[in-house]
């Protein structure tokens, strides 16, 4: 069997990619990390740029815990315990008594009666979701959710999916009015914190609004918040959206991949929901959980973030991302307000997106731009973001490149 036909398919499509200016490209290595030095953060190295010393303005490692001794630390000992890989799924020998604890631990931190541990954030939502949306079963979902929960609508197959304007929380509730009487359940699906702006979700308003309407509905109103980028980040504590705004979501799914510094994703809910899914996502129990290792620095990941080591990381992330704000306020760019580490330039070109992710590059700077049709058309921008062991002197080197292009 030939793959001549359709590698051409395949080379035509990436030419098409290319030619829109979405073409993700060749994948940056990184191949060592200087420790931080003359009051600077720490610095990474490429394949190709062997002498240049990257700052990282891109990596979703709010805390900066992925180098800390106590993680470090407790992953090895645990893969000196229990080896490199859990072998098994969940249900046949691959539970290790560190996913236990884990569970355990996250489930008290978010204030819930159980948590369930999975590969990946994204894995969690694909898996988890679909088992919440029968065939009598209206889906009402942001504009601007993530990827993940948008390809999980498409697998769970719902009898009706309505999108309202990102954050209208009037346009939600048009939706739930107008549905009643007509379907059995609603999931109301949500991103805590956007992670292309880096602005939350209102999920008090969200639940007052669902709490009006869920009489009409045989079933009820379920919400599930997918708050990756806020758990570990956002709010006093870290506890994420929920905390911030004062809301709870029913099923609230999260990632050990980004503030937490790990890897691997998990859901926290009741003790009958965690069981019923347990017994029914297919993307938790026919894959392999994430190592004994990885939850064990998860562990002490969530120990520092709950702690007041972790209040004082938090304090500085918050400091250091409204400086970056006043800073870029200062040089004439458009931002958004508010207090998470993404901080976005709202550029609304595509060709001076992509312009100035060249011009950071070249001054050793590692950012994202996300252009059109990643974003809308009028909001492409450059992602920058945020973490605990950048300091002032990297953001003011950072806002001094910005003013050289800006001139």
């Amino acid at each position: 069997m030939s793959l001549t036909k359709i590698e051409q398919l395949f080379n035509a499509k990436l030419t098409q990619l290319q030619q829109q200016g979405i073409s993700k490209g060749d994948e940056k290595i990184i191949t060592g990390r200087r420790a931080p030095t003359d009051g600077f953060g720490p610095r990474y190295f490429l394949d190709g740029y062997p002498e240049q010393a990257f700052l990282r303005m891109n990596s979703n490692s709010y805390l900066g815990l992925t180098g800390h001794p106590r993680l470090i630390n407790a992953e090895a000992e645990a893969a000196e315990q229990f080896g490199t890989g859990p072998g098994a799924v969940r249900f046949i020998s691959g539970t290790y008594r560190p996913h236990v604890e884990l569970e355990k631990k996250l489930a008290e931190f978010h204030g819930r009666d159980a948590a369930m541990i999975m590969s990946a954030a994204y894995a969690t939502m694909m898996g988890v979701l679909p088992q919440f949306i029968s065939e009598e079963t209206l889906v009402v979902s942001d504009a601007l959710n993530h990827n993940c929960i948008i390809n999980a609508i498409r697998l769970s197959h719902p009898v009706r999916k309505e999108v309202y304007a990102h954050a209208d929380i009037d346009a939600l509730e048009r939706i739930l009015e107008a549905n009643k009487g007509q379907i059995k359940r609603v999931c109301v699906v949500t991103d805590g914190i956007f992670s292309m702006r880096g602005d939350h979700a209102s999920l008090d308003r969200i639940n007052a609004c669902y709490r009006r309407h869920e009489a009409g509905y045989e079933e009820g109103i379920i919400t599930v918040v997918d708050d990756s980028h806020g758990v570990g980040a956002f709010g006093r504590t870290g506890r994420g959206t929920e905390e911030y705004t004062g809301g709870k979501a029913d099923i609230l799914i999260a990632t050990l991949g980004k503030a937490f510094g790990v890897n691997g994703g998990y859901v926290a809910a009741s003790s009958a929901v965690i069981a019923y899914l347990r017994e029914t996502a297919p993307l938790y129990i026919y894959s392999n959980p994430i190592t004994p290792a990885e939850a064990a620095a998860a562990m002490a990941a969530l120990d520092i973030a709950d702690s007041p080591e972790g209040l004082r990381l938090l304090e500085k992330l918050r400091s250091l991302s409204a400086r970056l704000r006043a800073g870029l306020k200062r040089l004439g760019f458009e931002t958004l307000p508010g207090e998470h580490p993404i901080v976005p330039i709202l550029i609304r070109d595509t060709e001076k997106t992509s312009a100035l992710v060249a011009h950071l590059f070249t001054h050793q700077i590692l950012a994202t731009g996300l252009n059109y049709p990643v974003v809308p058309k009028g909001e492409q921008e450059i992602r920058l973001q945020v973490a605990a062991d950048h300091t002032e002197k990297d953001l003011d080197y950072l806002l001094a490149v910005l003013a050289e292009f800006n001139r």
